[in-house]
């Protein structure tokens, strides 16, 4: 970033005060963030489910791209997934199996709704509103309008959760007839999941509930080559974090092992965001760049991952600051 010339004041925060560090991110509207860990099935919960839900970051944008040069059974892949960031399962509203609160709301719900519950189960609460989903495919729509793409695809399971996901398409639906220059259409999330295995050149910019969105979208890395090429946005009305898929890979910290592109590519979406297009621009075609000529990359872009040839995070690093403000064509 600093190599494209454009001026940044950094304010650096350390996760160890997440009250301090949403009051540096509102004060500074902006956020650059690395990844962070979450235990799985104890421990705290998610501190980006956190930022997210404070900051009401309602936005998760994750384009997923290919470079010449990735090793991948596709090509030619231009894939946006817009997903809702606060509601769905992560709300986070649960109910841990045995405790006498969980029994409680057993015994209601069977009462209610007249089915049998297990008695040794744990319940999660799934709430989606036509107010988020109202305003998430609103900026779909707005963003694909914004940057010339021309089709939207809803992804859902309203043919089951019919009053949640239901309740998300139909909304998609109506916002759709406001936006009639972009093609506009459905799919159940199992199917868009075979859909983009078989041909995922027919898709443009999904719109998706949190969960499908999340799954969907580590998908679309995949197919484009790894979580380690696919940057992140977390965007609302006031705020915006950007950050890389991926997550911390705490076993191989102080390595000099991994794939530093989606954080480069993080940044660039930054800039973008902040009005800088040129330098966002030099970024992206310094990192296509790179990994076109093979040469100064880590093991995961090798077409070996044993290749003795592959260099660490910081040599790639430094060949792609190398390349920023050269005259690449992406």
């Amino acid at each position: 970033i600093e190599k494209t010339g454009v001026k940044i004041a950094w304010d650096i925060q350390e996760v160890d005060d997440i009250e301090k560090i949403i009051t540096s991110i509102k004060k500074n509207k902006i956020a650059f963030k690395g990844p962070i860990t979450t235990p799985i099935g104890s421990g705290f919960r998610s501190i980006n489910v956190k930022l997210r839900k404070e900051l009401d970051l309602f936005v998760n944008l994750r384009p997923a791209k290919s470079y010449p040069g990735v090793k991948s059974k596709y090509k030619d892949i231009d894939l946006v997934i817009i997903r809702e960031n606060i509601e769905d399962l992560y709300v986070g509203i649960e109910f841990k199996q045995g405790d006498a609160k969980t029994s409680q709301l057993i015994e209601y719900l069977e009462k209610i709704s007249g089915q049998n519950i297990r008695k040794d189960s744990g319940i999660s609460i799934k709430p989606i509103s036509v107010f988020g989903s109202k305003r998430i495919v609103r900026f779909a729509f707005e963003y694909a309008v914004k940057n010339n793409r021309k089709r939207i695809t809803v992804v859902h399971k309203a043919n089951i959760m019919k009053y949640t996901d239901g309740l998300f398409l139909e909304t998609a639906r109506q916002v759709a007839k406001k936006y009639p220059s972009i093609e506009f259409e459905e799919r159940v999330v199992d199917n868009m999941a075979a859909q983009l295995v078989q041909k995922p050149g027919l898709y443009d910019v999904l719109v998706c509930p949190n969960l499908y969105g999340d799954i969907i979208s580590d998908l679309a890395a995949g197919l484009v080559g790894g979580l380690g090429l696919t940057p992140a946005a977390n965007i609302g009305s006031e705020y915006a974090i950007f950050e890389p898929v991926h997550g911390s890979a705490p076993k191989y910290a102080g390595q000099n092992k991994v794939n530093p592109t989606a954080t480069i590519l993080a940044g660039a979406m930054m800039l973008k965001f902040l009005g800088e297009e040129e330098s966002a621009n030099q970024i992206e075609q310094a990192v296509s760049a790179v990994i076109k000529e093979g040469k100064s990359v880590t093991y995961d872009l090798r077409q070996s991952s044993d290749d003795l040839s592959a260099v660490g995070t910081k040599e790639m690093g430094a060949a792609i600051i190398k390349e920023v403000g050269l005259k690449h064509n992406l």
